[in-house]
């Protein structure tokens, strides 16, 4: 069984699990959402709405919310110094389609509880055991492996006989 909803200004061809990128809509990893705006469930019998179906839904489980890549507007008026450029960054929902549902029935599955839903792992601070030591040994390293820097020197360029663009001629030279 498939359906075609409605979200966001546009219309997908949904059936069950699958995964979608749509427009942002509010909810939390792990919620159950539900599309009331079904345009057309199809199968074994096809049910067209005007415009929607009456009665149907799709319930779907919240994956991830994110951002999709940048886009640069760079606008440019030629001769006249004057440009523009801005960013853009579309927000998006990543959204799993778990059941499609007709005759006003309720989703079957609910939201995950706020502690089993999966958290970004932190990584873990990693700290030597043994600092001390290695700090001791750096130290003798670094004395007795001092070595002085030469100082750079700019060698002189020798200035060229062609004379700068608009300067006056020199007095005395050729």
């Amino acid at each position: 069984m498939f359906a075609v909803i409605k979200t966001g200004g546009k219309q997908y061809r949904v059936a069950a699990e699958d995964v979608l990128q749509i427009e942002k809509v509010k909810g939390d990893p792990g919620e159950i959402i539900q599309f009331g705006e079904v345009l057309l469930l199809g199968g074994d019998e096809v049910k067209l709405g005007l415009p929607t179906v009456a009665g149907a839904s799709v319930a779907a489980e919240v994956l991830e919310q994110g951002r999709g890549p940048k886009i640069i507007a760079f606008k440019k008026r030629r001769r006249k110094n004057s440009r523009r450029k801005r960013g853009h960054r579309q927000e998006f929902t990543l959204v799993r389609v778990t059941e499609i549902l007709t005759d006003g029935a309720k989703p079957t599955k609910s939201a995950a509880p706020k502690a089993a839903r999966p958290k970004a792992a932190k990584p873990e601070s990693a700290e030597p055991e043994s600092a001390e030591p290695e700090a001791a040994e750096s130290k003798s390293t670094k004395a007795g492996s001092a070595k002085p820097k030469a100082a750079k020197s700019k060698a002189a360029k020798p200035k060229s006989a062609k004379p700068k663009r608009g300067a006056a001629p020199r007095a005395g030279g050729e």
